[in-house]
């Protein structure tokens, strides 16, 4: 465990202009953030965690006007930025400074090739790796208080400290193997501000059962999506805080157009109805029948017959076995899910795409075309 004297605590221009000059004498640094978003549709930064093998900074946003030499060394493309689940973070810059920083390097991504999990938790990671078991209890922390608590200050930098010795760790072995290019294409892919920021007319495609509505249903949830989309980022809440996925989903299967109608909606609570009852009305009115071109494109997957559930059962042992031969966690390799679109005919899926697709893309397609099978050998399946 760290001590609250081995690191820097940043809440002064001055202080910030002299820790960004030092960092960006190195090529990369670790970094981390603790921040809120129960109550705010943009999350609350509070906190920025700083390291390299020299340098071990906490900085205070909350106590700055300006994290501008910071951005600037964040969004340096010649400066690699070492993070572990790094979306969550890399979306709070991309809203603080309108780009996404890169390059990157995301050991949660990196554990993958290596053996590990998919999606492996840091503190996971941290003890198989380093044999160092972190403290826990504080991720659901006060962060906006101050002053911040002694034990949540070493929490947090904690994580960059370790953070750093983990790409000191990952890194030469994933270089070693010849692996270290392949995770380039999952790492430039973060980069990708499209990830950070949802169109407000693509906002229906996160709500779980859209695709069983009719088409006249489906034109009214794209329609109040997008305006509770609209609403949450004007607002600064979160979408569920303006009305909650089941409540659209009701709303889109009634289609009503009277205050009697939306009355009995029995999801949507009578405040709500006060308060949004003609908004509602109005946005179903004018959704009429038609989908938008856009979204008349949209064709769900069927659902899985049998015999593909079977096929999908040989792709998925397929996988298995060539994520053991090459000490791949398979689910790095590619989810079910995927699995299931390939197996329905699609193609535009990531096992088709880089590294994956040399590895384990090719011979799954071999199976759909019949070239390549399973057998069992003495207990064993193997692939044929």
């Amino acid at each position: 465990m760290s001590d609250t004297t081995d690191f820097e605590y940043v809440d002064r221009a001055v202080s910030l202009q002299d820790l960004s000059k030092r960092l960006s004498g190195s090529d990369w640094f670790a970094i981390d953030t603790e921040f809120h978003r129960e109550k705010t549709y943009y999350p609350q930064l509070c906190l920025i965690q700083v390291a390299t093998p020299q340098i071990r900074a906490v900085i205070d946003p909350l106590a700055l006007d300006d994290l501008a030499p910071l951005l600037e060394l964040l969004f340096d493309p010649a400066k690699l930025k070492v993070l572990h689940a790094a979306r969550q973070d890399l979306e709070i810059f991309f809203h603080l400074g309108g780009a996404v920083p890169g390059p990157v390097f995301d050991t949660q991504l990196a554990a993958p090739l290596l053996g590990y999990a998919d999606q492996m938790g840091f503190g996971a990671l941290v003890e198989a790796e380093l044999g160092v078991k972190l403290a826990k209890g504080h991720a659901r922390a006060d962060w906006l208080r101050r002053p911040l608590p002694e034990a949540q200050l070493n929490y947090a930098i904690d994580d960059v400290h370790y953070l750093v010795e983990l790409y000191q760790g990952v890194r030469p072995r994933l270089a070693q193997m010849g692996r270290l290019e392949w995770l380039n294409e999952d790492f430039r892919a973060l980069e990708d501000p499209a990830l950070y920021s949802v169109a407000p007319g693509e906002a229906w495609r996160r709500i779980k059962g859209a695709h069983r509505l009719r088409p006249a249903q489906l034109a009214v949830l794209v329609s109040l999506a997008e305006w509770r989309e609209v609403r949450a980022r004007e607002q600064n809440r979160p979408r569920n805080w303006i009305l909650k996925d089941d409540v659209l989903l009701d709303i889109a299967r009634a289609r009503p157009t009277s205050g009697g109608a939306l009355s009995q909606i029995r999801s949507l609570n009578p405040d709500a109805h006060r308060r949004l009852g003609k908004t509602l009305i109005n946005i179903v009115l004018a959704a009429g029948n038609a989908l938008p071109p856009e979204v008349s494109l949209y064709s769900p997957a069927p659902a899985l017959t049998p015999k593909t559930q079977a096929l999908v059962d040989v792709l998925s042992a397929f996988t298995k076995l060539i994520g053991e031969r090459e000490s791949i966690h398979h689910q790095a390799l590619a989810p079910r899910k995927e699995l299931e679109l390939l197996a329905q005919g699609e193609r535009h899926v990531n096992v088709l795409r880089g590294w994956r697709r040399r590895l384990v893309g090719e011979e799954l397609l071999a199976v759909l075309a019949g070239e390549h099978g399973l057998r069992v050998k003495d207990g064993v399946l193997t692939i044929e």
